[in-house]
């Protein structure tokens, strides 16, 4: 199948040509014909399967096809992204496949100054794409009128959940008509997402992308580390590897980024750090700089990486593992990208089994363990803490000693992904 065998208009086709696409994805030749006949689609996708265009191509279309009710500060497509970065890169596809016709189209995201955005809305827009915070300041204040949108689009759903964005994304849902099309696409699928889906989407269409499909020319591995010095020296090795051409590192951390980013850089590597402290232009200024290959490293973490769009990604290592399964998927889905190979290495700590089982669980597949000769782990791994179950009355068993400081996630929910309330989640709202 090709794109030409779907019903989108000619200069639509026309742009998807001088993009190069000639073979849809599984996800695009799932969704996009549903979504060309205005149907709610619910889609399950991890990143690299080629969402964006699954979404932005039948929406567009559509547009072109149908007279547009148009005016100022009102779309008609509307774009919710949880980060500037993918936000960015949603936009950037936007005005590629409307290289050939004329469509106004708009980026309204944090960190961006209000006077340049209050500019751009004032003349008539057909397509916004936001991040769920500074929309909704636009909306309140009266400046942008949702009452035209006849497509939402909610991308990365389950990261808007993981940043708190859930009522934010609710209320920008009411200011829209209740006759809207949805289409709503996540990596995952859980009772969280399920009740989202249910309040927003209208008998939608399940299109369900297994997350395996999204690695096929990924070469996976983990390496155990004794501890803290033992992971930066494995580290220093895959920087100094000739094949490790072009690397984004997660770390858990800003401050981990910062602080892996100055030694790699004392160590005579092209390195920068990418993380929320830092202001958008130094962020697109970095972005920038790796696109280029000024830059051989970026350590990052990771909701700073969402949207990162560099297709001569060779390796992603995870020097710490990420908390959630599906945070896995993400990263190691910034290599392989557009048909090319890539490796995920993986660092792993003695007491971190319990997170490498969790990916495979996710991922229905092996993380293959590796060494690196002279860097050989000499520590036994610990078995993963696991609480003892409680007795029918009295006090529950008292755990082993030193169980307080199992590194397993699963004995210590406040690290298991959820969202964040309170003053955290309205931080990661400004950030985005």
């Amino acid at each position: 199948m090709g794109f030409s065998d779907f019903a989108l208009h000619p200069d639509i086709l026309k742009a998807v040509a001088a993009c190069g696409l000639e073979v849809p994805t599984p996800v695009q030749e799932q969704a996009i014909p549903f979504a060309i006949e205005g149907r709610d689609v619910l889609a399950t996708a991890a990143t690299g399967t080629g969402k964006t265009a699954a979404f932005l191509l039948p929406t567009m279309s559509r547009l072109l096809g149908e007279p547009v009710r148009r005016g100022p500060g009102a779309p008609v497509i509307l774009v919710l992204a949880p980060t500037r970065e993918l936000a960015g890169q949603v936009t950037r596809a936007v005005r590629a496949f409307g290289k050939f016709i004329r469509m106004w189209s708009v980026e309204i995201v944090g960190g961006m100054p209000y006077r340049e955005q209050l500019r751009q809305m004032a003349r008539p827009v057909e397509v916004v794409v936001a991040t769920p915070g500074r929309l909704l300041d636009h909306v309140r204040a009266g400046r942008l009128d949702l009452s035209k949108v006849e497509a939402l689009v909610i991308d990365e759903a389950d990261r808007m959940l993981d940043m708190g964005f859930s009522e934010d994304v609710a209320a920008i849902a009411d200011a829209c008509p209740a006759d809207r099309q949805t289409l709503l696409f996540t990596a995952t699928l859980d009772r969280r997402m399920e009740a989202l889906a249910r309040a927003l989407l209208r008998d939608p269409v399940r299109v369900a992308i297994e997350a395996r499909l999204s690695a096929p020319d990924i070469a996976q591995s983990v390496y155990y580390a004794d501890d803290m010095a033992h992971k930066r020296a494995l580290l220093a090795h895959f920087a100094a590897q000739p094949e490790v051409t072009k690397a984004i590192v997660f770390a858990a951390t800003k401050r981990d980024a910062d602080d892996l980013a100055r030694e790699l850089a004392e160590a005579g590597h092209a390195v920068s750090a990418l993380h929320g402290d830092m202001s958008q232009g130094q962020r697109n200024h970095t972005l920038k700089r790796l696109h280029d290959g000024r830059i051989r490293i970026l350590v990052a973490t990771d909701v700073a990486a969402r949207g990162i769009d560099v297709r001569d990604i060779s390796h992603v290592i995870n020097f710490d593992l990420p908390r959630a399964a599906e945070d896995y998927v993400h990263r190691i889905g910034r290599t392989g990208r557009a048909g090319a190979t890539g490796a995920a290495v993986s660092f792993a700590g003695r007491d971190e089994g319990g997170l490498v089982a969790r990916i495979e669980r996710f991922t229905h597949a092996p993380l293959p363990v590796a060494v690196v000769p002279g860097l050989e782990p000499q520590l036994p791994r610990r078995a993963p803490y696991r609480a003892a179950p409680k007795r029918t009355g009295g006090f529950a068993p008292h755990a082993p000693a030193g169980a307080h400081k199992g590194k397993d996630a699963g004995a210590r929910p406040w690290k298991s992904g959820k969202p964040v309330r309170g003053k955290g989640g309205e931080a990661a709202r400004k950030r985005a």
